[in-house]
């Protein structure tokens, strides 16, 4: 055996991730409202590419109910083949036409019009958004004018000046969003070199701003504020908000007792708590809800759905030709040269892979609701239990593909907007050996039997065990708890509490 170095000529085969396959990867991960913020930076970085309407030969893409026909597919040469083959360079553009049947439906509103056009006895968009008959009030869900910060420190400059202001701003900046003062006075008051009953004295006027119980700087401090400022604070009251951890527990005899009240007056004491705002910097403070918007829409389409992309939010794309032949002819040079053909394979490359996310979305989805279809009809106690793999191998991708496509991807349909990763649930047994139920089905049902329960007859875990198994469910009892808590509902004893609180 010889051991001198010398040279081998070997053939073998490996996988290698180029940036446009990078490209066409991250783009499946992005919903359509990230999708429009990187297209805006893909069009301030190439000059060939443009937005616009797209009049164009149309690369159609048809989506039939999904219990009819076979979908219609565009080109032969799609996307799906050129990413196979890693040919994004090629000179051949790929307009979409966003006119067609695929893209009618530029917001909600227009799948709503389809289903009263249609006759359709469903539950339009707008009232399953909270919004008018035409559709979602999205006014609604805008953020205040004015920060909390800001509207405590315009009352502090009409009420405080010199160094109380300059007190007041920093105790102001130390607030946090639910309206808690996390500062420490004395830091505070060694850090301005000022005494400590000046801090303190400001402090007193910041609780007497709005919203009442701002600065506070625990529970049992802004539930009193806000006692003060209606006028409740006797020491009936004033005994009952130190001892919040007593009625938290239930102990609403011994409260009684320490508070020297009756039962009536006790349960007025309590009715009046609940009027009290434990959080009152939310009034102002923290991050406003953000309005969903839908990627996909699914319609009722005779017996079957109709699937629609939703084209109000995706970027419409044009490769500028002229634009291109301006600056082909002009260039001197290789350099130029060169610029300037990465920048038409680029964006032809990006047109390809937007058309191939859209056809994936698709299939997707499909597929999706062609297994759910219970639930699109039935409710959430029809939904089955659903795995990525279930669908990878039904549409022929790699379960990593599935999980980016339906990351970040919300569905709207008649009973509502769903993320699409909401239709994956673990599978339950049924006791009965039939088949097998959906995790958030078993969380329906747990639902509905403790809202329908009696003060005065609570059920326990154990009990909803063997309520379950007579619906079907073959489900363990720590499994019971793990579900119930995770729809935010107490145990047995803290609901008891509540209700005997109620009473």
């Amino acid at each position: 055996m010889s051991l001198a170095p010398r040279l081998d000529l070997r053939q073998s085969q490996s996988l290698v991730m180029t940036p446009q396959l990078q490209q066409a990867i991250k783009l499946l991960a992005l919903s359509n409202l990230e999708l429009e913020a990187f297209i805006g930076g893909e069009l301030e970085r190439n000059p060939l590419l443009e937005a616009g309407e797209i009049i164009a030969q149309p690369a159609r893409e048809t989506v039939e109910p999904v219990d009819g026909a076979e979908p219609v597919s565009g080109p032969d040469a799609g996307a799906d083949t050129l990413i196979d083959r890693g040919a994004g360079g090629a000179d051949s553009p790929l307009d979409v036409d966003y006119g067609a049947e695929t893209f009618i439906d530029d917001g909600p509103n227009d799948g709503v019009s389809a289903q009263r056009q249609s006759g359709s006895d469903l539950m339009s968009m707008g009232s399953a958004t909270g919004g008018s008959e035409d559709g979602p009030d999205f006014d609604s869900f805008a953020a205040p004018d004015i920060g909390l910060h800001e509207h405590l420190m315009q009352q502090a400059g009409a009420m405080l000046s010199g160094t109380a202001l300059l007190i007041a701003g920093q105790l102001v900046g130390q607030i946090d969003d639910a309206g808690y003062l996390e500062a420490n006075l004395l830091e505070t008051a060694y850090r301005l070199g000022v005494a400590l009953a000046e801090v303190e004295e400001v402090l007193a006027v910041i609780h007497g701003f709005d919203p009442s119980g701002v600065g506070a700087r625990s529970l049992s401090e802004c539930i009193a504020i806000q006692a003060r400022e209606a006028d409740r604070y006797d020491p009936a009251m004033a005994t009952l908000i130190d001892n919040l951890d007593l009625l938290a527990r239930g102990q609403i005899p011994h409260l009684r007792r320490i508070c020297g009240v009756d039962e009536e007056d006790m349960a007025d004491m309590i009715r009046e708590l609940r009027t009290y705002d434990p959080k009152p910097g939310l009034q102002y403070g923290g991050e406003g809800a953000a309005a969903v918007v839908p990627d996909v829409f699914v319609t009722p389409s005779g017996k079957s759905w109709a699937i629609e992309i939703n084209g109000a939010t995706l970027p419409r794309l044009l490769v500028n030709r002229r634009y291109h032949a301006q600056l082909a002819a002009g260039a001197r040079d290789k350099a130029a040269k060169a610029w300037l053909s990465d920048s038409l394979a680029s964006a032809n490359w990006l047109i390809k892979a937007l058309d191939q996310r859209q056809r994936t979305i698709l299939k997707v989805t499909e597929e999706i609701v062609r297994r759910q279809e219970g639930f699109f009809r039935h409710g959430v106690t029809h939904l089955r239990p659903l795995t990525l793999k279930a669908i990878a191998d039904e549409v022929d991708l790699h379960e990593s593909t599935i999980s980016r496509v339906t990351s970040n991807k919300y569905l709207a349909c008649p009973r509502g907007t769903f993320e699409l990763k909401y239709f994956f649930t673990s599978a339950i047994q049924s006791a009965d050996g039939g088949e097998a139920a959906s995790a958030e089905a078993v969380k329906s049902h747990i639902r509905a039997l403790i809202a329908e329960e009696k003060a005065d007859a609570i059920l326990s875990d154990d009990t909803l065990v063997d309520l379950l198994r007579e619906k079907g469910f073959d489900i363990a009892r720590r499994t019971v708890a793990k579900y119930r808590e995770a729809i935010g509902l107490g145990s047995s004893v803290q609901r008891r509490r509540q209700k005997a609180m109620m009473r």
